[in-house]
């Protein structure tokens, strides 16, 4: 937007009557105003690329969408409204709870580079039978991934699945609480990542990339 001289500009007239040095001072003031006007739009444009250009190495693509100091947005016309139709309700699994909630039969590390420690949880209905009055019918197993200082471990729980003879009822003691609901992680480990983060100030990131190479 031009703004209007605060001093008016001088006719042809009045200007042929001007001393050499009003010339010379005018032709100077000028040349300055110029000068400042080059070094003003030098800083803009510095401001410009400091608040919107790529300052940042994890900006790894340019958004064509970004827009430049004094740009306003183009409105793009409304999208058409999408048809829709009805589909039928739908039932979804519900996750298992209580004693099934660990039941991990399959060995989600290579058992060649992590080692796997076997823990025989006891069944407390077998408390106070004689072996003539159950059968052992099966065995369930979960596993945690453990830490020991320098390494890892799988901590494999084999609970035995017995069938009492006398009441044709199977029994199966629950999988071992973990410290986190739903996860395959041993306190150890939990508290092993936590003293690296807090402790040693080592990031998370970093933590499972070392974590993933000595599976």
């Amino acid at each position: 937007m031009k703004s209007t001289p605060s001093t008016p500009l001088p006719s042809l007239a009045e200007a042929a009557c001007w001393r050499p040095q009003q010339v010379v001072d005018l032709a100077r003031s000028h040349l300055e105003l110029k000068q400042q006007n080059e070094a003003l739009k030098h800083q803009i444009d510095w401001f410009r690329r400091q608040i919107f250009g790529q300052k940042s190495e994890k900006r790894l693509f340019e958004i064509p969408q970004q827009m430049s100091l004094g740009e306003m947005p183009v409105q793009d016309p409304p999208a058409p409204p999408e048809p829709t139709r009805l589909v039928p309700a739908h039932n979804r699994r519900v996750n298992r709870s209580g004693a099934d909630a660990g039941e991990e039969s399959s060995l989600f590390f290579d058992a060649s580079k992590v080692p796997v420690e076997v823990i025989h949880v006891p069944n407390p209905e077998m408390a106070g039978l004689a072996p003539d009055q159950y059968e052992v019918i099966g065995e369930k197993a979960s596993h945690r991934l453990a830490q020991r200082p320098g390494s890892y471990v799988v901590l494999k729980y084999v609970r035995p699945l017995i069938k009492r003879l006398d009441t044709q009822t199977l029994s199966c003691p629950p999988a071992p609480a973990g410290v986190l609901e739903g996860s395959r992680a041993d306190v150890s480990f939990v508290a092993g990542l936590l003293l690296d983060k807090f402790a040693y100030h080592l990031p998370l990131y970093p933590q499972g990339v070392r974590r993933i190479r000595k599976r």
